[in-house]
């Protein structure tokens, strides 16, 4: 055979492979409103970079009559590119080839990039489009889930992991995404569910829909699974890119700078003005993380869930930071399960990958209720607790207004080794508010007195003056300095600069028992 018959053979082969499934059903993804897997990976990647790996596997299934339809590719497109110019390795699961379903030969295919991302040092990202397991396959595609489900173990906390799920993920299939570092669903197209609406109503005689038990905005509203629903599956992948310029290629790396003509020391008027006086009366703490931040800019995270603590990231002086912060304008900032649970996977995330922590505190406390101590809120409430001490990337709090009890230790004090702690002159660092310290310290005074109501208020007054500030700890060295909030975002500047060698390390084990 001719060297140019060989070469149309290949180019034969080659042009199969990009058809998928076929033209047909090329065309009925469009009409279901999403791209294709190689559309996807074409608008993630640099133009050009995309270079793929193992377009002509097939699978090996005899059963079924499965030898009789072997498409190349077997539903999943593999391979490795550039974003913003850094290498990354991506896999996109095909829906036009046995709706994406995953094979032994197209799970090996998953399981190559990993481990060469691994060796390599570079992200993974999963573009997730899969009826789940190839039911024709057995325990063959079973056991590929698996061999996947053991690189992201162990991947996470070595190289950033992102999924965006832009289809259907259920059963089994759902597991991969979870242990991935980030989820990115779109609205109304894609879902996650362990077992489906038929199934849930044979067994339990629920009814519901596909989008209600499953769908983006249950995930980022209501479960906590996902991170991000976007309107459409060119926002999902513009997410992953703007995720990934705030984070490093992998653990032994630092996250990339990026210049800034925000002046360093910039000050900010306005942020003298943001706490109001009334120490009961919310605010959005959205506007001081901004105010304080290079260009104004905040990258939120999970913005739809647990809404009492505010996570991101942005920047200070070009340099990637993480932000933590209580929000008072949801049930007053209150520490509950769900924001305890979002707040550490957070802060674990960024310490494993070397982001500074910024935290800005007020919190009122733990929210009370039965459903709360019912619900586990001592083992959630620990988990933020362990994830701040354990992070030995730098950490700068600022407390802006109350810092009450338990939680003002849990979020980043001084005593669970955050490098520099700030206060505004409104903070208020105490066990407890002035009216419950009150009616503890002073119950039987008050009790006897005659106007009890106007003894009451005139010992909440004392108690305020003289605790509810935060000056005594500043004389037991548990802050470094009470700043003019106006100029909060050169002092972390100065103070990021200051830690930009930081080293410390925790004791030598196997790993922690973080409550789960």
């Amino acid at each position: 055979m001719s060297v140019e018959k060989k070469l149309d053979g290949l180019k034969e082969k080659e042009h199969l492979a990009d058809l998928g499934g076929g033209k047909e059903r090329i065309e009925k993804q469009h009409k279901a409103g999403k791209l294709t897997a190689r559309e996807r990976i074409n608008f993630l990647l640099d133009e050009g970079s995309f270079e793929e790996m193992d377009k002509l596997v097939v699978h090996q299934s005899r059963d079924f009559g499965m030898d009789k339809k072997r498409i190349y590719g077997d539903g999943v497109v593999s391979g490795y590119g550039r974003i913003d110019g850094r290498t990354v390795y991506v896999f996109a699961q095909d829906f036009t080839v046995f709706g994406g379903s995953l094979s032994g030969a197209n799970a090996a295919k998953i399981v190559k990039i990993m481990d060469l991302a691994m060796k390599v040092g570079a992200p993974v990202i999963g573009l997730n489009d899969s009826g789940g397991a190839r039911i024709q396959e057995g325990v063959a595609s079973l056991g590929g889930y698996a061999d996947i489900f053991l690189r992201n173990v162990l991947a996470s906390g070595v190289i950033p992991q992102i999924s965006a799920v832009v289809g259907p993920c259920a059963g089994g299939a759902v597991y991969s995404p979870a242990m991935t570092d980030f989820i990115i669903m779109t609205k109304e197209i894609s879902n996650m569910f362990i077992t489906g609406p038929e199934v849930i109503k044979a067994v339990t005689h629920e009814e519901v829909t596909m989008e209600e038990l499953g769908g983006a905005e249950t995930h980022n509203a209501l479960s906590g699974v996902a991170h991000f629903a976007a309107e459409n599956e060119e926002e999902a992948l513009s997410l992953i890119k703007e995720l990934l310029s705030f984070m490093p290629n992998n653990n032994l790396e630092d996250p990339p700078l990026r210049e800034t003509s925000d002046p360093l020391d910039r000050v900010s008027e306005e942020l003298n003005r943001l706490i109001p006086e009334d120490p009961n009366q919310p605010y959005d703490m959205r506007k001081i993380i901004r105010e304080v931040l290079d260009e104004n800019y905040f990258f939120e995270v999970q913005a739809d869930y647990a809404k009492n603590i505010v996570i991101g990231f942005g920047r200070l002086g070009g340099k990637p930071v993480a932000i933590v912060a209580n929000q008072p304008d949801h049930l007053a900032g209150a520490l509950d399960i769900n924001s305890s649970d979002k707040g550490a996977r957070f802060v674990r995330f960024c310490d494993a990958f070397n982001i500074p922590l910024i935290t800005f505190e007020d919190v009122p406390g733990f929210l009370p209720g039965v459903a709360q101590e019912h619900g586990g809120i001592i083992r959630h409430g620990a988990k933020l607790l362990y994830a701040f001490s354990e992070a030995t990337v730098p950490k700068i709090t600022v407390i802006t207004r109350k810092a009450y009890g338990g939680a003002y230790c849990v979020m980043a004090s001084k005593h669970i080794r955050a490098d520099i702690n700030y206060a505004y002159p409104s903070a208020e660092i105490a066990v407890m508010g002035p009216e419950g310290a009150v009616n503890i310290v002073y119950k039987r005074e008050i009790d006897k007195a005659k106007e009890s109501e106007k003894a009451r208020e005139a010992k909440i007054d004392e108690f305020r003056e003289k605790f509810a500030n935060p000056y005594i700890a500043c004389e037991k060295g548990y802050l470094d300095e009470v700043i003019e909030p106006k100029f909060t975002r050169p002092k972390l500047i100065a103070a990021l600069q200051m830690l930009e060698n930081k080293t410390d390390k925790n004791p030598p084990k196997k790993h922690g028992n973080i409550p789960l």
